[in-house]
């Protein structure tokens, strides 16, 4: 439990909020422990129909935090066990996951996007997964869904290049359901959730299942990405990028002729 992660209950959704502010909302791994306790605790009670995952201050999330990432390249930490848990969470998620995006979306903040069954997004909403700048590799099942959902040439610039998606990219990426006044944005996904809970939950349960396919197929490209990821966060190139982003300084991957 960690209170950079507020819970709380309206009527029968339970909302997720990451509030974090000094960090830009950037998550730990406590953080990801949290969120994951949280949504297995919903998952496992009647009463609690869907959940709902928002940020605050205007941010959704800046990601994993860096600093966790520059221990485990220079040998000092681990990928830490509550990222994978929660990652591999998402496919399995039994109620529905709703997201409310204000402002900045980057890595996971955008993959995880993908295995939400409705998002709203703000107009200034921007998503970004900024993995091979970092010397690492997509994750959450990215390298799969993105090219699925988006087409491989959008998603390749997106996970490639890094080049960034605003929100209205987005909706039309078909990642996004709509786009609303950040002054309604919570709201709009609480009234969604709602609607939602007044559907036959056995029903839906099955809807959903249908429609989002077999979790097994996602689960081993995330065991894939994992594997591939915790090898390439000791590399010298990730090394190389965490030190420039803490250094404020362009990243040298390239030895000099």
């Amino acid at each position: 439990m960690t209170a950079e992660i507020a819970i709380w209950r309206d009527g029968p959704v339970q909302i997720l909020r990451i509030a974090r502010p000094e960090k830009k909302n950037a998550l730990t791994g406590a953080m990801y422990g949290t969120l994951a306790d949280a949504i297995e605790a919903g998952d496992a009670d009647d009463t609690i129909a869907a959940h709902i995952l928002t940020g605050s201050g205007g941010v959704f999330t800046a990601g994993n935090d860096i600093g966790d990432f520059l221990a485990t390249a220079r040998g000092t930490g681990g990928l830490d066990e509550n990222v994978v848990r929660f990652i591999r969470l998402l496919p399995v998620v039994k109620k529905p996951l709703i997201a409310a995006v204000d402002g900045n979306a980057i890595g996971i903040g955008t993959t995880l996007l993908f295995h939400c069954d409705l998002v709203y997004a703000a107009p200034d909403a921007t998503f970004a997964t900024p993995f091979l700048d970092l010397g690492v590799v997509p994750e959450a099942a990215s390298s799969l869904l993105m090219p699925a959902r988006m087409g491989y040439t959008r998603a390749f610039a997106m996970l490639a290049l890094g080049d960034p998606l605003s929100a209205d990219d987005a909706l039309a990426a078909g990642f996004v359901n709509a786009i609303v006044p950040a002054s309604d944005l919570e709201a709009t996904a609480l009234a969604a959730a709602k609607r939602l809970s007044a559907k036959p939950p056995e029903a839906l349960a099955v809807a959903r299942r249908l429609m989002r396919g077999d979790p097994e197929i996602i689960l081993a490209r995330m065991d894939e990405e994992v594997a591939a990821f915790r090898e390439r966060l000791r590399s010298p190139e990730a090394v190389e990028a965490f030190t420039a982003f803490f250094e404020k300084r362009p990243p040298n991957f390239r030895k000099p002729v």
